[in-house]
Parts: structure tokens; sequence; C-alpha cells
């Protein structure tokens, strides 16, 4: 059709210009007479020659509209072939809209149901008019667009054999569906943080309390939640996701609100709320909540953990630093717990994280010392290749090769000595995947979690015992806690070369007691291992660097830059490999600095892998930036790893989150960019 409309176009012009050309003719030769021409003419010859032209234009255009009724009519006829004439009608009832089209994709005709929607695209580009719908064009496979048309929506396939697009309306389903999903139930769990550690008669004479609970029901009812008091410090909620959205748009602000409340008190209250949604089983539903603030919990509270049914989990919030807990009587039955724990296993095998630091293996082996004292066959899961350099360098100072062979074993050897009995503890790390040996998990039955991480969505499946605290410094502080306030603190011994490494692991993770986690916990601890035997100066020296590492170090932080006030940014050389270790180092470096909140430093650890090391004095949460990055960690001490990524993209992608996230991360008004 379209060839046809392009040649009657064609023999208009033609017409038109050679009807021009005569008239210029015969007005040159009657203005001028040019060979007597007016002897010839007279007024009734002209009348006669413009009456035989607007003939031949009647004609002419009486042959084009007969010319292309005869080709709509193929065109119909060919449509009732793809379509079939009599199923039009059950088209039209479904509102199904139909659209041949040719191979420019030009429009040739169209059902009914455009015309009574006053949509006239014949002879358009259906890509100019539509062009989501090239994605139907420049695919292979079957798919659908949804598009919307005039104020409503249309759910569009493309048959390319037929040259036919078919066109659903789908505004009421649309309408319904959106309805439905803003009328879904959400459920919550709300819990005051450290509650318990308020010293005062909370129930009846604590302002503080009254405001808090004052502003959770104001807040309630400000965004049309239903909530229910179900203990002194926690709360059940209820709402449909057209609130919850609200809320989130809010960025729940109701943890600022307490925050600043909670701020006047000795104790500092904050606020933890765990929401599930995404289905419609309210009992799994509430399991969904339930496990949510229980994650908020273990990751120190003031924040909302959100889980999305068949999604990862969300984490909004997080401004504040845990809160350090002196509660004795949790740490001794926690203790009591996990000894019972080894008692009635048949052995107990011990496992750090990969690229084990001095921390790790400091609480490897407390674990292993308690195991000792209670005489339960106990081994240290150990790979060389997963070990970074200083740790390997204080193993093979401490221990004779007879004492490595007997206290740790290989990772291809662990399964062997796997019994349906076997108690396995994993330290320093609450992430599978992250472990020394993640398949000994798979076919583990018992499993013990000791990490002062924040705890993040990937975590250990059905722990038996599980001991997260991200106030503590480090792991090596939680386990010296577990050996001297358990029960069998006097049969328990940790032998002074455990002891040592151990403080070398608090002095690596407390950053020599300057981290904002180290607090009266850490020096009890250390004092602890003191008494135990443990050298500090020993344990100092396994943490001093070699000169390069440190011609290294002062390299890196010679590539600072600051793109927001108080934010400091280190790359490497891309050509150096660096060790993890290294960066963390620059980044406690940097954080030494007048002024910086925050530090980030990146850098190559091998051939394909590219890191960024994160630290903050506690007015951000680093955790928050590395997990919008990949990675995790703790409030004030963080990570994240990219495959096959350059420094400069890993800092192209941390400046976008920075963006993004830096203000939501900062406990204060937000940092401004320089």
């Amino acid at each position: 059709m379209t060839k046809d409309l392009r040649r009657i176009r064609f023999n208009m012009i033609l017409l038109i210009f050679i009807q021009l050309v005569l008239i210029a003719a015969v007005a040159v030769f009657y203005t001028w007479d040019l060979f007597g021409f007016r002897t010839y003419i007279n007024y009734e010859i002209l009348v006669l020659a413009v009456s035989g032209i607007t003939v031949v234009d009647v004609i002419f255009v009486w042959i084009s509209i007969a010319r292309i009724s005869h080709v709509r009519q193929k065109t119909d006829l060919r449509a009732a072939e793809i379509i079939g004439s009599d199923v039009q009608e059950a088209y039209n009832f479904g509102m199904i809209g139909l659209v041949v089209v040719d191979e420019n994709n030009v429009v040739l005709w169209s059902n009914e149901l455009f015309v009574q929607r006053q949509i006239n695209i014949l002879d358009s580009n259906i890509l100019d008019w539509q062009p989501k719908l090239r994605e139907l064009v420049d695919t292979e496979e079957e798919k659908t667009v949804k598009i919307e048309i005039n104020n409503r929506n249309y759910e569009v396939k493309y048959l390319p054999d037929a040259l036919l697009y078919i066109f659903k309306d789908i505004t009421d389903a649309e309408h319904y569906y959106n309805d439905l999903q803003a009328q879904a139930p959400v459920i919550g769990v709300i819990m005051i943080d450290n509650y318990a550690d308020v010293s005062i008669n909370v129930e009846d004479n604590n302002d503080i309390v009254l405001n808090i609970r004052n502003a959770i029901f104001e807040y309630a009812k400000q965004f049309g939640m239903l909530i229910r008091r179900t203990k002194n410090d926690a709360y059940f909620a209820l709402c449909n996701y057209e609130s919850f959205s609200k809320m989130k748009a809010d960025g729940f602000s109701l943890l600022d609100k307490v925050r600043v409340i909670g701020a006047a008190n000795e104790t500092p209250l904050t606020l933890s709320m765990g929401f599930a949604h995404n289905i419609q089983d309210i009992v799994r539903l509430n399991e969904l909540a339930t496990n949510a603030i229980d994650i908020a919990m273990s990751r120190g509270g003031d924040q909302v953990v959100v889980s999305r049914f068949g999604e990862d989990l969300a984490f909004y919030g997080g401004k504040t630093e845990a809160q350090e807990k002196r509660n004795k009587v949790k740490v001794r039955v926690l203790a009591d717990t996990l000894v019972g724990l080894m008692k009635n296993s048949s052995n107990v095998l011990i496992m750090g994280h990969a690229d084990m630091d001095m921390d790790a293996l400091g609480a490897c082996l407390g674990v292993k010392a308690m195991a000792d004292s209670i005489e339960k066959p106990a081994v240290i899961i150990y790979d060389s290749k997963l070990t970074e350099l200083k740790t390997r360098g204080a193993l093979t100072t401490m221990f004779s090769k007879e004492e490595m062979a007997k206290i740790t074993i290989a990772p291809h050897d662990t399964l062997s000595k796997l019994k349906a009995n076997t108690l396995v503890v994993i330290c320093d790390v609450h992430k599978p995947s992250m472990t020394m040996f993640p398949r000994l998990l798979e076919e583990a039955n018992k499993v013990v979690v000791i990490d002062h991480h924040r705890r993040e969505d990937e975590f250990v499946e059905s722990p038996v015992f599980s001991y997260l605290e991200p106030s503590a410094s480090s792991a090596s502080e939680l386990v010296t806690e577990l050996i001297h306030y358990s029960s069998s603190n006097q049969k328990m011994i940790i032998p002074p070369n455990y002891a040592t490494i151990m403080l070398s692991g608090i002095f690596l993770d407390s950053n020599y007691f300057r981290a904002t986690t180290a607090g009266m916990r850490t020096f009890e601890a250390s004092m602890i291992l003191k008494e135990f035997g443990a050298n500090n100066t020993q344990a100092d020296d396994f943490l001093k660097d070699e000169y390069e590492e440190q011609v290294l170090v002062n390299k890196i932080m010679a590539s600072s830059e600051t793109p927001y006030y108080g934010v400091v940014i280190s790359r490497s050389d891309p050509k150096d490999f660096v060790d993890r270790s290294t960066l963390a180092k620059v980044a406690n470096k940097n954080m030494q600095i007048k002024g910086v909140n925050c530090s980030f430093v990146i850098g190559n650890t091998g051939e394909k892998e590219t890191r960024i090391s994160a630290r903050s004095d506690g007015s951000v949460n680093v955790q928050l930036i590395t997990e919008k990055l990949g990675g995790g960690g703790r409030f004030s001490q963080a990570a994240a790893a990219f495959n096959n990524t350059t420094i400069d993209e890993v800092r192209k992608k941390l400046v976008e989150v920075l963006d993004t996230y830096l203000a939501e991360a900062s406990n204060k008004t937000g940092p401004k960019k320089e």
C-alpha cells in the first residue's frame, strides 16, 4: 500500500507541475502578445480551458480514490486471513487491538478498537509512534511490553511472520493489581533497643520511655498502622503496603525521633523495626518479621530490616554504633551453653574466615583452649594459602611443626573428621561463603557462630548456638569473655602462646584501643589475657610492618582525595598488589588525621580482585555504604570486594554510592560535598 501511495503522490505532483507550466506559458504569451497570441484567445476559450483542467483533476482524484480503496480491500482480506473475519467481534469484546504493518513498520491496517478509541495511526511508522515497541522488533525472543495510550494501559506482543502487533487492554487488570498491591498486608515488629539496660523503673517513672512510646503511637497513627504492645519493649504492627510505602518514602523518620528522645538517657535508647511483606500467608509473614527484627537487633539496633518474601533483605537506618552491654550474666549463660554443646559432641572443628587474620586465629585458639579444658578433641582448620602473611608468621613463631600438626588440620582432610555428632565452631565470620572451608557447613549438623560483625542477609542456616555482638571490638574479646565468665572457669586455661595471639587480635581489630567499639570490656579482656601470660610486646611485634610495606602505606596515603568534607578516598597504584591488611592499615592511619570522619582505601589484592577497606570514627555507618557495593562488616569497620573491576571503576562506584547514601549513613546532618 505504501508503494501505491507513493506512486499516486508522484503522479499528483507531476500533474500539478504540468498544469502550472501551462498556466505560466499562457500568462507569458498573453502578457507580451507573442506570435499574436491575443488574437487567438478570448474569454470563452479561457473558461473552456479551466473547465478542462478541472475535469482532469477530478478524474485523477477519482482514479486515486478507487486505487486506494482497492488496495485497502486487499489489505482487509489479508487481515481477515490472518485473524479470521468471524472472530473480529470477539477481539473487540475482549478489547484487543490488531495492527498490521509493512516491512518498514508503516501501519497498513488496524481493527475497529483503534477507530472506536480515536487512535488514528494509519500510514504512520508504528515505532515512531511508540518507540518502546522497538524492544519487540530488536529481539528474537517472544516477549511483551507495556505501554500507555490515552491514559489506558496495553500489553503488546509482536508476530514477526505476520507483521502483526497485538494490543491487549490491561487497564482494569492493572488497576486491580495495583489496588491489590496497595492493600497487601505488611506485618512488623518494633523493639526499643537497650531497654533492659535502663537502670530505673521504666514502667512507671521513666519519662523518656513514655515519650518514646508516645512517638511510636503517633507515628503509627500518622501512617495508618495498627500497633499493639506485646511486651514492655516490643510492639506488633500491621498495615497495608500503601501505608508501608509511605513510611519507606519518609525514610522511617521514627528512628530519628526516638534517637533524639533516647539520647537524653544515661544509656541511649534507640529503636529497631522489622517488616515483612510480598506474601499473603500471615503466619509466614509473622515469621519473616520476627526474623527481620532479630537481624536488626544483632546488627546493633537503631535500624529497620525489611524482608520482602523471595528477595534479599533491605536495611534502613543504622546510624548509631552498637552500645556496649556489660551483661555478665548473659555471657555466663552463653559460655555454659557453649561448654555444654562441646561436652555433648564427639569432637570440635574450629574455623575462621578466608584470609584469616590475627583476630580470627586468636578466637579459634580461644575456642580450642575451651575444648582442651574439658578434654574434648578439637582442631583448627588451617590453609596457609588462605591466611594473611602476618598471621602465618605468628603461627610459625609461636608453634613448632609438631604443635602445628596437633592443633590444625587441612581443609581437604576435614570431612574425614566430621561425624554425626561433631560440633563446628566458626569464629569472626557468619557468612558461609566467607569461611575457610564452606563445604564443611553444608555437611555439618551442629554449627556454632561467634562473631562481632553486624549481621548480614547471608547467615549460617539454623545454627545451634549464635553469639553475635556488634558492640565488641573483636572476636578474640568475645571468646576471652566466654572463657572468663564460664561456670567452668576454674578449670579453663589459656596457654600463654594462645593468649598472646588473642591479644594481638584485639590490638588489630580495636586499632590499639582507638576504635569506637573499644570499651571497658575490651580492656578487661586484655587484662584477662595478660593474667594468662600474654606477651603484649610480642603481640605488637606480630602486627608491625616490614619496611617495604610501610613505604607502600605512605605511597597509598599520598594519593588521598576528599570528595566530601570529612571523607577520604585513597587508591593504590594499579600496578601494585596489596595485602588486605595493608589496605586496612592505610584506612586506620587516615582515621588518625584530624577532621576525617570516614576513610575508604581501594587497591588490587590479586590479578582479578579489587577491594575496598573502610573505617569510620562512628559518625558514619560504613557498613551501610559497603553493603550497597556488595560488601559488609561493622558500623565503623567494613569492606567490599570486586572481580574483574579496575581501581578507577571501583572508585566511580564508591562515589556514586556516597552521592546517594552518605547522608543516610551519617548520624549527623550529613557531610557536605567539597
